[in-house]
C-alpha cells in the first residue's frame, strides 16, 4: 500500500469521524454533564468501537452482511433500539436538575464512560459498510499485518482524538453554564437527535 493511498484512507475516515452521529452527540453530552475525564474515557471507548468495525470490514464482516442481509438488519434494529432508549432517557430527565458533581456525587466512572462509548459505537453497524467502501481499492490483497495495524491505529486515533476534542469543548465552564441555563431544551434536542439517528440506522 502506497503512502499516498494510506493518507487518503486516513483522511476519508477522519471526515467520517467528524460528521455528526451518535458517537459525537454522546461525546458532547458526556463532556457537558460529566466533565472532561469522563468524556475522554468515552472517546477511548468510541475509538475501540471504531477499531472493532474496521477489523470487521478488513476481515470480511461487510461481505457477510452483503450475503446475509438479515444479519445486518438485526444489527441495525438492535442498535437503533439502543439509541432510541438512550433518547427516551434523555427526554424523560430533561426537566430534572443536573446533579452537581462533588465529593458526595462523583461523576460517571471512567469504566462506565468507556463502556458507554463502546456500546454507542457498536450500536451503529454502518461503519463496517463505510470502512469496507473505503478499504476496497485502497488496501491491496497483498497488504501485510503492518499495514493492517497502521490502519487500525489511525482509526483509533481519529475516533478518539476527535471525540476527546468534542468532549473538551463541551466540558468548558462557559459551555457548561450555558447548558445549565437551557438544560431542558438542550436535553430534548439531544434526545430528539439521538432518536432520529436511531430510527435512521434501523430503517436504512
Amino acid at each position: 500500500m502506497t503512502i499516498s493511498a494510506f493518507i487518503a484512507v486516513v483522511l476519508l475516515h477522519l471526515m467520517a469521524a467528524i460528521s455528526p452521529g451518535p458517537a459525537v452527540l454522546m461525546a458532547a453530552r458526556t463532556g457537558v454533564t460529566q466533565g472532561f475525564a469522563a468524556g475522554a474515557a468515552l472517546a477511548v471507548g468510541i475509538g475501540v468501537g471504531g477499531v472493532i468495525w474496521a477489523m470487521a470490514a478488513l476481515f470480511g464482516l461487510a461481505l457477510l452482511f452483503e450475503y446475509a442481509p438479515m444479519l445486518l438488519t438485526g444489527f441495525k434494529l438492535i442498535g437503533g433500539m439502543f439509541l432510541i432508549y438512550m433518547a427516551y432517557k434523555l427526554w424523560k430527565s430533561a426537566d430534572q436538575p443536573l446533579v452537581q458533581t462533588g465529593p458526595d456525587t462523583p461523576p460517571r466512572s471512567l469504566r462506565s464512560a468507556f463502556l458507554l462509548g463502546l456500546v454507542t459505537q457498536i450500536s451503529n453497524p454502518k461503519p463496517a459498510i463505510l470502512f469496507a467502501a473505503i478499504f476496497v481499492g485502497t488496501v491491496p490483497a497483498t497488504a501485510g499485518w503492518g499495514t493492517y495495524v497502521a490502519l487500525l491505529a489511525a482509526v483509533f486515533f481519529n475516533e478518539t482524538m476527535w471525540n476527546t476534542l468534542v468532549s473538551r469543548i463541551f466540558s468548558l465552564e462557559k459551555t457548561r453554564a450555558g447548558y445549565l441555563n437551557l438544560k431542558g431544551w438542550i436535553d430534548r434536542a439531544f434526545g430528539g437527535l439521538l432518536a432520529l439517528l436511531g430510527v435512521k440506522i434501523a430503517a436504512t
